[in-house]
């Protein structure tokens, strides 16, 4: 596969239809990215080798690709498996959003579901997870969208692809999620802080995530979270520079709890601010911070 080699990322997006995938679009878009809509995966590699005649102006792509169609849904396997050898950052995002809140997206927009010409809405819906069930699996991220507004969709997108233009060897993302939502599909070390006291269960923390003050607070008072996060800390600190030495260039650092709003959120934080201490910059993710507690 040709491309040019200043390319530095790739990303392919597929999804649900009403899960939010053309804002996830824009988002890229809004960072940089030379998108390109409704691309079939055949063409994506032409694209790439698009790339060898920029001069090194696209460095970013960004594709949506609509997997309903039959012929599409082989391509992508095919492109997928491909893209596993390539040394640019390749991501195929999987946007996706409960039954229920994409019916209730179609009915307030008055749109019609692709699928739901010949049949009632829900089926429609259904008749598209079935179709897409295989991309799915593929996903190296999936993006549940039921309780994201337009805009927490956006900053989730930009905080998770932003990369500072300056930034050199290695590129380290510390990803916060809940155990009970799957684990991030591209994940290279994950760890579990479920031992840690919950704030889930104090009542006046509950509503609150661990980016707020009151359970930042409760979470220090724990003695186990200094605990931890200073053996996380000291592993990277092992880690990276061999990391960097065998030529890696993405790193992404899971941190989990049960349902990913307080725990994990607040370690993930601690843990950025430490290793920014050391002279790294991570890029810090909540995936899940904003689902319902």
């Amino acid at each position: 596969m040709k491309y040019s080699k200043h390319l530095d990322s790739l990303v392919i997006i597929s999804g649900m239809s009403g899960s939010g995938k053309h804002t996830v679009f824009k988002a890229l878009e809004d960072l940089g990215y030379f998108c390109v809509d409704n691309l079939p995966p055949a063409l994506i590699p032409r694209l790439l080798q698009m790339t060898t005649v920029s001069g090194g102006k696209l460095r970013h792509l960004a594709v949506v690709v609509d997997a309903r169609l039959g012929d599409s849904m082989a391509g992508l396997e095919k492109l997928h498996r491909q893209l596993r050898d390539v040394p640019f950052r390749s991501t195929l995002v999987f946007v996706d959003a409960s039954d229920e809140v994409l019916g209730r997206r179609f009915s307030e927009t008055r749109r019609v579901h692709p699928l739901a010409h010949d049949r009632t809405l829900l089926e429609g819906i259904r008749a598209e997870r079935a179709k897409l069930a295989a991309v799915r699996a593929l996903a190296d991220l999936v993006v549940d969208t039921s309780s994201f507004s337009v805009h927490d969709l956006k900053h989730f997108v930009q905080d998770y692809f932003h990369e500072p233009e300056d930034q050199e060897g290695l590129r380290i993302s510390l990803v916060s999620f809940g155990f009970k939502h799957g684990l991030p599909f591209n994940a290279d070390l994950v760890f579990d802080v479920r031992f840690l006291p919950n704030p889930h269960f104090v009542p006046e923390l509950k509503p609150l995530t661990g980016n707020d003050a009151p359970v930042v607070e409760f979470m220090n008072r724990q003695p186990d979270t200094a605990g931890i996060v200073e053996k996380i800390e000291d592993l990277l600190t092992y880690l990276l520079p061999r990391y960097t030495e065998e030529g890696k260039t993405y790193l992404t650092v899971a941190i989990g709890c049960t349902g990913g709003r307080h725990r994990s959120v607040m370690v993930a934080n601690l843990l950025g601010e430490r290793l920014r201490s050391r002279g790294t910059e991570p890029n810090v993710v909540h995936r899940d911070e904003h689902r319902d507690s």
